[in-house]
């Protein structure tokens, strides 16, 4: 994922850079990433959404910044270049890594997926919107379908689509448009799962309800409580993957990023008598204290440890026992068990595959969408 990243970075900034008569010796753009993991219906669509800065820097000798140089809206033919560009080092890199391999009958690609490693069946799965295991392995999931008069229009704007590739870039802001940024931030930094459209039917299975209803009509789907955590399970990425990262002259290892990139100013440092006109001192005092132990008990366990489970009535420790044979008496007494059920071993983490989802997206938003061929 790293390298692809890097690989749809190199060429876009490679663009912005023809487009202001630089090299790459003396001009760096900058970018954001949010890597992405999920897709509508809760399959597995890794896609990159890139905020990436209109021009590109010049540099002077040692590297600083020196002028910038915007670049205008990229045409449809332009993006249509730039996505091929990707598409041919994208392809490259993973048949020198193995990572796919072309098949010589039909000219697809296919993904070998080892035997063992459980975590890229369930991927390899979710990416083809069926299940790896249970009942229901190798099916799709069950959809729910209403009447629909809504005919499959193309996708309009700059857009460019090549071999299940496809890249969008026509999202731009400006500067000052802070509330409109905060609305692209919000929409690519958003969870994969809606709270809002999840829910249970009378037999417990979820149903969870799509944004927008399909060409065909449907409007969510039918997954049994397995089913709905094989899907959630297939989102996790591996440890230490990051999925926020910076590029160019916003890369955090930049030498003079602080001059793109200002510190917001120090907040200012008010004596007591002005914290307690701007606070208060009843906030203040509520600040200082801790969070009651049966609240924190209620929040972790859903538990109110206060209320009698018998009449509802209030309830008031009156003592804390920690004598471990006075607590065993007690238990005895009650004929509860005075031992903790056994630990079971520790299992080890699963073995490493190689994987690679097949989706990616810009604003750029750039999405390689069906990318392998053994989907189907």
């Amino acid at each position: 994922m790293v390298r692809a990243l890097d690989i749809a970075n190199l060429v876009i900034g490679s663009h912005y850079r023809n487009k202001a008569g630089l090299t790459a010796k003396n001009s760096k753009s900058g970018a954001v990433t949010l890597v992405q993991r999920f897709g509508g219906s809760l399959n597995l669509n890794i896609h990159f959404h890139q905020l990436f800065v209109d021009g590109c820097y010049e540099l002077g000798t040692d590297g600083e910044p020196i002028d910038f140089w915007a670049a205008p809206l990229p045409t449809v033919k332009e993006i249509e270049e730039v996505l091929s560009k990707i598409i041919v080092k994208l392809t490259k890199y993973l048949e020198r890594q193995k990572i796919i391999i072309r098949d010589v009958d039909d000219g697809g690609f296919q993904i070998p997926i080892p035997d063992e490693d459980t975590l890229s069946k369930l991927q390899a799965t979710s990416v083809t919107y069926r299940f790896a295991t249970g009942k229901s392995k190798g099916k799709k999931a069950i959809v729910l379908r209403a009447a629909t008069d809504n005919d499959h229009t193309a996708t309009k704007g700059l857009v460019a689509k090549n071999s299940g590739f496809s890249l969008h870039a026509g999202v731009a802001t400006k500067s000052h448009e802070r509330d409109r940024l905060e609305r692209v931030c919000r929409y690519i930094a958003r969870p994969a799962v809606s709270e809002e459209r999840l829910s249970t039917d009378d037999h417990g299975n979820v149903i969870y309800r799509f944004k927008k209803p399909w060409d065909d009509g449907t409007t969510a789907m039918k997954l049994t409580p397995m089913e709905f955590m094989e899907r959630l399970v297939a989102l996790v990425p591996r440890p230490r993957v990051h999925l926020t990262r910076y590029h160019g002259v916003l890369g955090p290892h930049y030498k003079y990023r602080k001059q793109i990139v200002p510190k917001p100013p120090a907040p200012p440092v008010l004596s007591l008598d002005q914290v307690d006109q701007v606070i208060g001192p009843q906030q203040l005092q509520m600040k200082r204290k801790n969070i009651p132990w049966a609240r924190l008990l209620s929040r972790v366990f859903n538990i109110d440890v206060e209320t009698c489970i018998k009449c509802g009535g209030k309830m008031k420790m009156i003592a804390a026992i920690e004598d471990p044979k006075v607590i065993r008496k007690i238990l005895d007494h009650l004929g509860l068990p005075t031992k903790p059920p056994p630990l079971h071993p520790a299992r080890g983490p699963p073995k490493q595959g190689n994987y690679f989802g097949d989706d990616f997206q810009q604003h750029f938003e750039m999405s390689f969408d069906n990318f392998n061929q053994y989907a189907d």
